[in-house]
Order: C-alpha cells, then sequence, then structure tokens
C-alpha cells in the first residue's frame, strides 16, 4: 500500500432538524473491511454493514433521526453524508481503477451492478418489488428507501451507478445482494493501480 492510498480516509458530519449523522470512512481499511453502524433501523444496519465488510472498507456510521415521523430522513441523510465521506476519502481520484461492474447472486436473487467514479452523479434503479413488500426489520424499513439511499449516495459522491435486479423473489436477498454488489464494485473501482487521473479531461 502506498502512503498516498494509506491516506484515503475521511470523516464528514450533517445535522439537521429531522436528523445527526456522522460518518467515518477510510477506503484501504482491515482486509476483511470493519464496519461499526447505529442508524436506529436494524435492517438498514445490516446493509450498510455489507458495504464495509464487502468494499474492505472501514466504515463507522452513527445516525439520530426521527423515526418516530419516517424513516426516510434517516436513510436519505445517511446517504448524503456517505457519499461526502467517499467522495472526500478519494480525493482527486488518481490512480484508481474508476470502472467495475459484477452480476453477484444472493440465493434465487441475481442483481447487476455498474459504476463509475465519473464525478457526474447519475443513478439507474431497476430493482422492482413486490406491491406487498413489507418493511424490514423493527422497527421497519421500507425496502423502496433502498432506492432513496442510492440516490442521494450517487449525488453527493459523485458516482454513476447502474443497479438492475435481474431475477429475484425475497425482497431481503434482493436488497441484499444490490448492496454486496455495489460494495464489491466500489472495492475494485478504487483500487489504485497508477499515478495518474483516470480521465481524458486530465482533472
Amino acid at each position: 500500500m502506498t502512503p498516498a492510498a494509506a491516506a484515503r480516509r475521511a470523516e464528514r458530519s450533517r445535522r439537521t432538524k429531522e436528523t445527526a449523522v456522522t460518518v467515518a470512512l477510510t477506503l484501504d481499511g482491515s482486509a476483511t473491511g470493519t464496519a461499526t453502524v447505529a442508524t436506529g433501523l436494524p435492517f438498514f444496519d445490516h446493509m450498510l454493514s455489507q458495504l464495509g465488510r464487502h468494499g474492505g472498507f472501514d466504515l463507522q456510521v452513527q445516525a439520530d433521526g426521527d423515526l418516530h415521523v419516517d424513516a426516510h430522513h434517516t436513510v436519505e441523510d445517511v446517504g448524503i453524508v456517505l457519499g461526502e465521506a467517499l467522495a472526500a476519502a478519494l480525493g482527486d481520484k488518481a490512480g484508481v481503477r474508476r470502472f467495475a461492474s459484477i452480476a453477484l447472486p444472493l440465493d434465487e436473487a441475481l442483481v447487476e451492478v455498474a459504476l463509475d467514479l465519473s464525478g457526474r452523479p447519475y443513478l439507474a434503479y431497476a430493482v422492482e418489488l413486490p406491491p406487498d413488500a413489507a418493511p424490514l426489520g423493527s422497527p421497519g424499513f421500507d425496502p423502496q428507501l433502498a432506492e432513496e439511499f442510492w440516490r442521494a449516495f450517487v449525488t453527493a459522491a459523485g458516482v454513476t451507478l447502474h443497479v438492475r435486479l435481474v431475477t429475484g423473489k425475497n425482497v431481503h436477498h434482493m436488497l441484499e445482494a444490490s448492496f454486496k454488489a455495489v460494495a464489491r464494485c466500489l472495492r475494485d473501482a478504487v483500487r489504485v493501480e497508477g499515478g495518474a487521473v483516470p480521465s481524458t479531461k486530465g482533472v
């Protein structure tokens, strides 16, 4: 690991009348990824932990939100702060692979993900959920909030992200496969392979 790579760490926080969120992210973390997550939403904690573990990152997330109103504010704001932390940790992105894609299975679910650390935020999210999909965990995490999380994340991080469900029946499997797939793509895309900025624009 180069000294520059070892320094790829950032902390970001956000406080509003609805939430207080703090994120610490180390891109070149422990070999297995160490995640400490507490958002008040156990299923969401489980999903965020997948990002740390399968991304090979050290990740700490602390969020206190108005869950008595709705989980939306907490989920969206965590996405914003995590995206900001990723952008800060990447810096000028010199030497990173930049692009990555994967088809990742979890039992009956198969999810395809492709991403580009482009600096241009864009989300294409094609994960069709059953119309009767129930909240997961307690307090409940509405499965539709996963899309809101990714939209907030890519906007703050400046990432182009495509997530597509190929097949799946179990909502837990579908969402977990998508988080793991994004994590594996991030792991590949942030890997330092050279010293140049990976763009013909030169910046």
